[in-house]
């Protein structure tokens, strides 16, 4: 025989982490309360924030110093949706916003119930956000950040009389003649109706159905002295009684059952303090597979043939308690099992419509009829719904105030696309690609959900074309940039300066109607699998020649998945940034240098031409003249005709606002002024355009490109050998290109000539 006991001991030492549910009289559930009232005195809502606010890192506003941000915000929800999840969900940019507007609705003002309708396409990924999102509930609901507590009643089987008449059966009058003898028997000496915690045959429980907090007990008329005698003059106490969203603490009663026990004790012992040595508080404990505190629904669910609940056994001992009168009836319907917890519907379709239907005056009224009881219900109600099915509630206009639509449309931020295919396929499939051209896949994917015109885009940017070398006649390109908090460099001043507040809510306020349509979730890495399979080869990286031939094989299958000319457009724009890129990593300067030439410059600004001067910024002796003038001018391609204004506009700027204001008021240095920054912008912006020039026109340079890491390359003289290092390292360094990737970039950028190409851009 096999010994088993190693195996035995280690279940043992598992029991620490099955879940308690330790008892808690009503006095040590209010020092609780007082030690944790945010915690205690929370309703569903209020925990459902709270779980969403715990498992959602601060949003990051990466234009927080913008006067014009509108505080659209980056949010990891990967702690919600991704982590420990056996199918995960990615909420894009869009989304996580919208989720969290939701959440801060819920977390301020009066609370009301309101079913909450999760809208999108097929395939946008609904049913995987409830799921992950109700999992993380059950999981929050049930640690100690998430605890509450519901109401148990602790009563003696002390008040035996004769047997009721309801007890028709022989059977179940003999079971509560041995019940009443033994619980009479044992407990006969006790006149003050207190049960022997150490018999547990003196008492029993009676569970509150509809899992309401023990301090709802505590009657309507009181609770505010109670509750301001309670708690001592703190932040809490303040919020408790000033803010909206703690009014249902003074306005909600307890369920009828919980009223029915309670007014029927007060009528025995005539003293509420008496009462509530019966109540006792336990945690809430929330099961999605048994119904405790949350119920899923799907559409093929059938209705139960019975919705009214009883336990004979509770009922039998509660009658033996309160007979012969009989006021109490432990009844309750399904609803009462997702009071103060989660009640959702997958798919409003075939049954799930009824249950829809049930919802209306639950949702309206906050009761529900159980045989000749009212029964309150105060849950969170969530649903998904296909667009095609909102023919559903079309009739119930005395119900549309009570839905709020919030939208799950297809991914249109094309970080979170990305972030698909590499929980999908790997994260090694990044060393399959040039950088860039994973991510221009995604907005090839993202361009089918996005409608063709935008209005507000239109607005902004009236004349699309002259972006043409970067964007798209749709301004598709940009809008799905915006849509991932990005304002692209290659905007001109202008229509930066005119992106105000206003603009940017109109743009994302539009992301309500596009991700409609095109390419769904599972289409899209149906079409990953193909292009990656076909080109993911170990010999050569993807590039975005690869990526066009796929593409504009798939559009002659389907001729309007895409606007015309997008891929075009998208290939310019990554010629535009890799152009940027190469001369970035080839640049190379002397900060030092830069800066004398600026501070000689605004300090020569100020004084006539032909004068001799030293410069009290770097001490060094000036001869101001045209020709010292046009030397700096001519790096920030400031032409002749314009010249004199421009020197003219430095110098009243110099001297009304750098010298006077930023330099003596402020006491900042010159390089920390505000018109020291723009030159220096301007200046290294103009240096970097031409950095390309003279390596162009050296067809060493090229060879040596290609001959990198080769036995060859040591045959070019040093310094060709140094500069092209210095391009491979920063390019590897800054801008994440393997060793092959920054030599392949290298050569396409010069034979392309997109130097040319985007010359005086």
């Amino acid at each position: 025989m096999r010994d088993i006991t190693r195996a035995l001991d280690s279940l043992r030492k598992h029991e620490s982490g099955w879940p308690k549910r330790s008892m808690l009289s009503f006095s040590e559930f209010l020092q609780e309360v007082v030690a944790h009232p945010t915690r205690i005195i929370r309703n569903v809502l209020q925990v459902y924030a709270d779980m969403i606010n715990t498992f959602v890192s601060e949003g990051v506003d990466e234009y927080s110093d913008d006067p014009e941000s509108i505080r659209y915000m980056s949010f990891d929800c990967s702690r919600l949706f991704v982590e420990n999840s056996d199918r995960p969900f990615f909420a894009d940019r869009l989304f996580a916003n919208r989720l969290m507007r939701h959440v801060e609705a819920l977390s301020v003002g009066a609370q009301q119930n309101k079913i909450y309708i999760f809208e999108g396409p097929h395939g946008s990924g609904k049913s995987t956000f409830l799921n992950n999102l109700l999992r993380k509930f059950e999981e929050y609901a049930n640690t100690p950040e998430g605890r509450r507590y519901e109401v148990v009643w602790r009563l003696k089987r002390d008040q035996a009389v004769n047997a009721p008449q309801s007890l028709a059966s022989l059977t179940d009058r003999l079971a509560w003649l041995i019940e009443s003898k033994g619980g009479s028997d044992k407990n006969s000496s006790d006149k003050e109706g207190c049960a022997d915690e150490n018999d547990p045959t003196a008492y029993f429980d009676v569970p509150c159905p509809s899992h309401d907090n023990p301090f709802l007990i505590i009657p309507k008329d009181v609770r505010r002295r109670f509750f301001d005698e309670l708690f001592e003059n703190d932040k809490f106490k303040w919020h408790l009684f000033t803010e909206k969203k703690y009014e249902w603490v003074f306005e909600e009663s307890p369920c009828t059952i919980c009223t029915s026990i309670f007014q029927n004790l007060l009528k025995l012992h005539d003293d509420p303090l008496k009462v509530l040595e019966f109540v006792y508080a336990r945690p809430f404990s929330v099961n999605r597979r048994l119904g405790e505190g949350i119920s899923v629904f799907n559409p093929g669910d059938a209705p139960l043939r019975q919705n009214v609940h009883h336990n004979e056994v509770i009922q039998r001992n509660l009658d033996t308690q309160f007979c012969p009168s009989r006021p109490v009836s432990f009844l309750y319907s399904s609803f009462a099992k997702t009071n103060n917890g989660i009640y959702a519907l997958m798919d409003i379709k075939s049954h799930n419509t009824a249950r829809l239907m049930e919802l209306h005056n639950i949702i309206s009224d906050g009761v529900h009829k159980v045989e000749d009881i009212e029964e309150r219900v105060n849950s969170l109600f969530f649903a998904l719904m296909n667009p095609e099915d909102r023919k559903v509630i079309t009739d119930l206009q005395a119900f549309s105030d009570r839905i709020e639509f919030i939208n799950v449309p297809y991914i249109l931020d094309l970080k979170t696309e990305v972030e698909i295919y590499r929980e999908i396929f790997g994260r090694h499939i990044d060393e399959s690609f040039l950088p860039r051209v994973l991510h221009n896949f995604a907005r090839v994917i993202i361009a089918t959900r996005l409608r063709t015109r935008s209005e507000a885009m239109l607005e902004w940017i009236p004349d699309p074309s002259k972006y043409e070398l970067y964007c798209d006649n749709h301004l598709q390109l940009l809008k799905m940039e915006i849509f991932t908090g990005f304002i692209p460099p290659w905007l001109t001043e202008e229509d930066v300066a005119s992106f105000t507040a206003k603009r940017r809510m109109k743009i994302i306020a539009e992301s309500e109607k596009d991700g409609w349509k095109g390419l769904s979730g599972r289409d899209s890495i149906k079409l990953f699998n193909e292009f990656y399979t076909l080109y993911g080869k170990d010999d050569k990286l993807i590039d975005m020649s690869m990526l066009g031939k796929f593409f504009r094989k798939y559009c002659k299958e389907d001729r309007d998945i895409l606007p015309m000319g997008f891929l075009d457009s998208l290939q310019r724009m990554y010629n535009y940034a890799v152009l940027q890129e190469v001369k970035e990593s080839l640049y190379y300067y002397n900060e030092e240098q830069i800066a004398r030439e600026i501070q000689n410059y605004l300090f020569a600004v100020n004084f006539e031409l032909g004068s001799v001067e030293r410069c009290t910024y770097t001490g060094e002796r000036l001869e101001i003249s045209e020709a010292f003038f046009q030397r700096f001018e001519s790096r920030l391609l400031i032409g002749a005709r314009d010249a004199a204004a421009f020197r003219s506009n430095i110098q009243k700027t110099y001297a009304t606002v750098t010298l006077t204001q930023e330099i003596l008021r402020d006491n900042l240095p010159i390089t920390r002024t505000t018109l020291y920054q723009y030159l220096h912008e301007r200046y290294v912006h103009n240096l970097k355009e031409k950095v390309l020039e003279p390596f162009l026109k050296n067809e060493n340079f090229r060879r040596a490109i290609k001959d990198y890491n080769e036995e060859s390359f040591k045959t070019y003289d040093r310094k060709i050998q140094d500069d092209i290092h210095f391009l491979m390292d920063n390019l590897h360094r800054k801008h994440g290109y393997s060793r092959q990737g920054a030599k392949e970039i290298c050569i396409y950028v010069i034979d392309t000539n997109l130097a040319g190409a985007f010359a005086g851009t």
